[in-house]
């Protein structure tokens, strides 16, 4: 209908770059690079730039970059990555991927990330990497999972795949652990016109393997180290995230002016007995990838919401502990509660 709300529209984003994406594209068309090449490398430095990060590994999707992050460190199968439960599914296959085994910890009940208070409990003799997610836009408390991290001796890899630009007391993130994944599927804040994603560390040697297993395991074109991955980003999907980049700081204002208009309309003395609105940690400069409301009567919520052609989402209606994929994982319904609650409760508006 006309007077509908859609819970998302790229279209007003792509149009005023419109005639720019298509004549870079067309250029590249000309000079025939469409596999990596100078503008996949000019925007790995960019990006890198961005997220203050040494380096930057272009990819085809965010999960390959999870994957890499992960594939990297030389964990054995029955090793252990600590993450949790609440978040997109990619974030656990990265996890099973290598044959590692994902163990999950309740998450903040006012953040929605993993609570850094249940971490320790959980670590045992097979544990090698502790892997949050800056869930929504809004960064993990990173101070306290960076001391576990250290104490134990165990890798830190940050999912940032929603949290482009967001900070941690001033310091980006993705600038705290040994790699970190991006995503930049197209409704993330910085998307592609496709799939692509990218990894970024500060160590050398990761960013140097993780660039080798990206294109077959090879450094040198048809010699192969190692078995790889074809996980290669397209220069078409390069050149639209480089224009793109160039606005994201603006974009992210526009998004906080929306949040600001957003808690101003719906922090009624009315409306509180019913909505939990999103909360910033006082450390936290969220970049809000989405808008979630919380509530017990989310039902009746999306029924009004619908009725009047608003568009809504759920991320995400079921924990990963009690998805049917990972029921050899022997999890049950009670184990992680608030990650449980959550998900029942949460709804996002346009």
């Amino acid at each position: 209908m006309s007077n509908s709300v859609p819970y998302l529209d790229l279209r007003p984003q792509h149009k005023p770059l419109k005639k720019e994406i298509l004549a870079a594209i067309e250029k590249a068309i000309d000079n025939s690079n469409f596999i990596l090449g100078p503008d996949v490398d000019a925007f790995e430095q960019e990006f890198a730039a961005y997220c203050g990060s040494k380096y930057a590994v272009a990819l085809d999707s965010g999960t390959s970059a999870m994957h890499l992050a992960l594939a990297v460190l030389d964990l054995k199968p029955g090793d252990e990555v600590i993450t949790t439960p609440f978040t997109f599914a990619a974030t656990a296959w990265a996890i099973s991927y290598i044959g590692a085994k994902p163990v999950f910890v309740d998450i903040d009940k006012s953040t929605f990330n993993i609570d850094p208070e249940k971490i320790e409990a959980a670590i045992t003799k097979r544990t090698k990497v502790i892997m949050p997610v800056h869930l929504y836009g809004h960064p993990c408390d990173m101070d306290p999972i960076v001391d576990i991290c250290n104490s134990h001796n165990l890798y830190l890899v940050e999912d940032a795949a929603q949290s482009h630009g967001a900070r941690y007391k001033g310091q980006p993130i993705g600038s705290f652990g040994n790699a970190t994944g991006y995503s930049f599927y197209p409704t993330k804040n910085l998307g592609a016109c496709g799939e692509a994603g990218a990894l970024t560390t500060n160590e050398l040697a990761i960013y140097e393997r993780a660039r080798s297993l990206r294109s077959h395991g090879s450094k040198k074109r048809y010699y192969h180290d190692e078995v790889g991955y074809n996980y290669r980003m397209h220069a078409f999907q390069a050149i639209i995230l480089r224009i793109k980049l160039k606005k994201l700081a603006e974009w992210t204002e526009d998004r906080l002016r929306t949040v600001a208009h957003y808690n101003q309309l719906l922090s009624t003395e009315f409306l509180s007995q019913y909505l939990t609105l999103p909360t910033e940690a006082p450390w936290a400069e969220s970049v809000y990838h989405l808008y979630t409301l919380k509530t017990p009567h989310r039902d009746k919520l999306a029924q009004y919401l619908q009725e009047n052609n608003i568009g809504f989402s759920n991320h995400y209606p079921l924990p990963l502990h009690l998805q049917p994929c990972y029921k050899s994982l022997k999890y049950k319904v009670g184990d992680f509660p608030v990650a449980e609650k959550t998900a029942n409760e949460v709804i996002n508006i346009p």
